[in-house]
């Protein structure tokens, strides 16, 4: 008995003359994904994903914990296949569900066919398999409005399968068809989750980091290649961009009035993400600002930082309540790391009053005194890369 992963695809199926693309990313994407776990053939058919262990070795289990952070899979179900016969069908669903129907107290089937040239149509396929349940399992009562368990019968192109209740994949699109986009990643709870998001969208990331040694400690940064890589589980292996500015912030704090110390420090962070996102052809750049939370995120703060940017600031959550971004962070894993007691480089010469309401003109005058082209080349040219992977 073949043990199969069904993958449904979620967005994917809206598509239109272009959706083959999106398709194949996601191919390519659960292949790399269950690499480790054996020899498993992957097809598309009908908009569900087929994930077929071609031999004994293949890790079936493990393959299917992974691909529950593959993007682009809305739901996702272990399931044995049979010749497209009502027979087999009925009596691959008494063996292969056996454990589930005796821990059930009752069940009801739901039958879908794919392929229209199967003699029984839905209803009568449901009836027919759940009366040889219903004999099978005679303590199982059969209830067809609010039953424990449901078997799921699907006839398809070149096979009929069944399986039990399906579970939630990880939903938005292919991981790369998006494209690329430089992400922000602080020590912090948001931008962990910001970054998940983006790539919930179908954006590869190039996360930068800005550390401010000896103000911030290497526990902080190692702090942050931490959680690049329990991201990579969703956002595949990374370089991260660790960038010094030290000197910079220094420059800010003995030559700029403090109430724009924080504004100006953003500005440059966006001289320095734009310079990389050319580099490596991003999109966009990515942080983790939500509106109001802190001074430097109100509209007038937000737009004389994205000032210096030539390619879109996108704010995955900009609108989010903060208790759902910590919610978010909890569930991909990130809020232990992010809430561990070493400060990022945002928390270094933190003005005492700072401008929530800046006029873009007046913080460009305050920040003539800097020798801003030589700061951001300097910084440029002192990153440290740092490459994380999901798999040695």
């Amino acid at each position: 008995m073949n043990d199969y992963i069904l993958l449904k695809q979620g967005e994917i199926v809206l598509k239109g003359l272009n959706k083959h693309r999106f398709e194949q990313g996601l191919l390519k994407n659960v292949r790399w994904r269950i690499k480790p776990y054996g020899h498993f053939k992957v097809y598309a058919r009908q908009s569900v994903v087929y994930v077929e262990p071609m031999d004994d070795e293949a890790d079936v289990d493990e393959a299917f914990e992974a691909l529950r952070t593959v993007f682009g899979i809305r739901t996702l179900t272990r399931a044995a296949a049979c010749e497209k016969d009502k027979d087999a069908i009925a009596k691959l669903a008494i063996s292969y569900l056996k454990d589930a129907m005796e821990s059930a107290k009752s069940f009801k089937v739901e039958s879908k066919r794919g392929d229209k040239t199967f003699p029984l149509n839905s209803t009568q396929l449901s009836q027919y398999v759940g009366g040889e349940l219903a004999d099978a399992y005679p303590q199982v009562k059969v209830d067809v409005h609010d039953p424990e368990l449901t078997v799921h019968v699907e006839i398809r192109d070149y096979a009929a399968f069944v399986h039990g209740p399906a579970v939630a994949g990880a939903g938005g699109m292919p991981l790369g068809a998006n494209g690329k986009a430089i992400t922000m990643l602080s020590g912090g709870i948001d931008s962990p989750v910001s970054t998940y998001m983006i790539a919930k969208r179908g954006v590869r990331v190039i996360p930068v980091h800005f550390f401010s040694y000896p103000y911030t400690s290497q526990m902080a940064k190692d702090k942050v290649i931490e959680l690049a890589q329990i991201l990579t589980q969703y956002c595949g292996s990374m370089t991260v961009e660790v960038v010094p500015f030290t000197h910079i912030q220094e420059e800010i704090r003995d030559k700029c009035p403090e109430k724009y110390f924080t504004l100006i420090m953003r500005r440059f962070m966006m001289r320095i993400a734009d310079e990389l996102a050319r580099k490596y052809e991003c999109g966009a750049i990515v942080t983790g600002e939500n509106l109001g939370q802190v001074a430097s995120q109100t509209m007038e703060a937000m737009a004389c930082s994205q000032a210096c940017s030539s390619v879109p600031v996108l704010q995955p959550l900009i609108g989010m309540d903060k208790q759902d971004i910590v919610e978010t962070a909890r569930k991909i894993g990130t809020f232990d790391t992010s809430i561990l007691p070493y400060e990022d480089c945002c928390t270094v010469f933190t003005p005492r009053h700072p401008e929530t309401h800046p006029v873009l003109e007046m913080v460009e005058e305050a920040e003539a005194a800097l020798n801003v082209d030589e700061l951001v080349r300097e910084a440029l040219d002192g990153i440290e890369k740092i490459r994380v992977k999901l798999y040695e």
